[in-house]
């Protein structure tokens, strides 16, 4: 069953800016709970971060939350986590890079900042839970323990970013959005009842650290700069030239300013990325099909798996489902798909579903192609 409670919660509704912790909030006031509204000051300089609605951490998106909290008529305060941000989040996706992997700045959000840095402290003021716009349930198990499951509306699902979140965060989390099977425009529809300013704001997109959404020029300013490396096919012919290997990722196309084309005529992608020597390989989309991984430092939702199991597998917030066997041997995770997938990069999260009910996540370290038992 969806998770209920007997009593009034003392609530830690975590305010964005959006819609979408703004009505999480409205219902968790309106359902009897105690509800204080809190925004997270996430940068030194927020001028630096996105401005306008594209953004989450922006002086504009702090005002948005204010007023959607006076509207509620909920307490409301701002808990600055910059210094906390920037070295779990910001440096860990610039390191991440730099090692030419592929991180989740999102995920990592979720993990450290959300319900990691700002659930401890609400812990620590007496709070029972924390509540945030995620589209993601809570459900009581037959024990009284906590299962993260899929949103009611597989459209908006975002229990993919949640799947590092263990069984003591998910005893104090509430997702009031998950269980709704309505649209976005419905939820939008529902703020403007609510008298919610933000009824018609836009999605924030892309990542709200990096002010002009340019990752490359971001990467290049934090890593010293162009570095020029080469570009290699698969035999390691050098095929052209680039600015960074950091500025790439695993399955792209576009950018790659090879000066001549594929023998067969077809489009490159980039393959592998090794910072150690600063080349990019590329080659034909079909060397990118991945028949297994493994993955490190994984997190679970609930006691551990035991021995080897089946499941399906979520690669990227908005990507489908893979069948895969995993098991867990010695902290690595070791996942084989019953059929190739692409564009799998190291870095990336690998979240495990038994049904909707999310088993855990892990940070994939290597990959195992089909036609070349490389590691990505």
């Amino acid at each position: 069953m969806t998770q209920t409670s007997q009593r009034p919660l003392r609530v830690l509704a975590a305010m964005s800016g959006g819609v979408d912790s703004a009505v999480a909030a409205a219902r968790a006031a309106e359902a009897g709970h105690d509800v204080t509204g809190v925004h997270l000051a996430l940068s030194a300089n927020p001028q630096s971060f996105r401005t306008g609605a594209r953004g989450c951490c922006t002086i504009e998106d702090s005002r948005d939350a204010r007023r959607a909290a006076d509207v509620i008529g909920i307490p409301f305060y701002v808990w600055d986590l910059a210094e906390r941000f920037r070295e779990d989040v910001v440096e860990d996706f610039v390191a991440e890079y730099e090692a030419g992997r592929t991180p989740n700045p999102c995920l990592r959000c979720n993990e450290k900042i959300k319900f990691a840095a700002l659930l401890d402290k609400a812990l620590a003021l007496g709070f029972d839970a924390v509540c945030t716009g995620h589209y993601a349930t809570v459900v009581l198990d037959e024990d009284g323990g906590r299962e993260l499951h899929r949103a009611s509306d597989m459209a908006k699902d975002q229990s993919y970013v949640l799947g590092v979140l263990d069984e003591k965060q998910l005893a104090h989390a509430m997702f009031p959005l998950g269980d709704t099977l309505t649209t976005k425009d419905e939820i939008r529809a529902e703020a403007e009842r609510r008298g919610l300013a933000v009824a018609k704001k836009p999605d924030s997109h892309d990542i709200c650290f990096i002010a002009d959404g340019d990752t490359q020029g971001f990467l290049a300013g934090r890593l010293g700069g162009p570095a020029e490396g080469d570009i290699v096919d698969e035999s390691g012919a050098k095929v052209g030239t680039h600015e960074g290997a950091f500025g790439f990722t695993i399955g792209q196309r576009k950018g790659l300013r090879i000066g001549h084309p594929a023998p067969d005529g077809k489009p490159r992608y980039v393959l592998d990325i090794s910072p150690v020597n600063n080349t990019v390989t590329v080659g034909p989309v079909e060397a990118l099909d991945v028949t297994a991984l493994t993955a490190v430092r994984p997190r679970w939702c609930g006691t551990p798996p035991a021995g080897s199991g089946t499941y399906t597998a979520q690669l990227r917030a908005h990507g489908g489902e893979s069948e895969v066997t995993a098991e867990l041997a010695d902290g690595t995770l070791y996942v084989t798909f019953a059929e190739p997938v692409r564009g799998v990069a190291p870095g990336q999260a690998v979240v495990l579903y038994d049904g909707t009910r999310v088993v855990g996540s892990a940070t994939i370290a290597t990959t195992v192609r089909r036609e070349t038992a490389a590691a990505g």
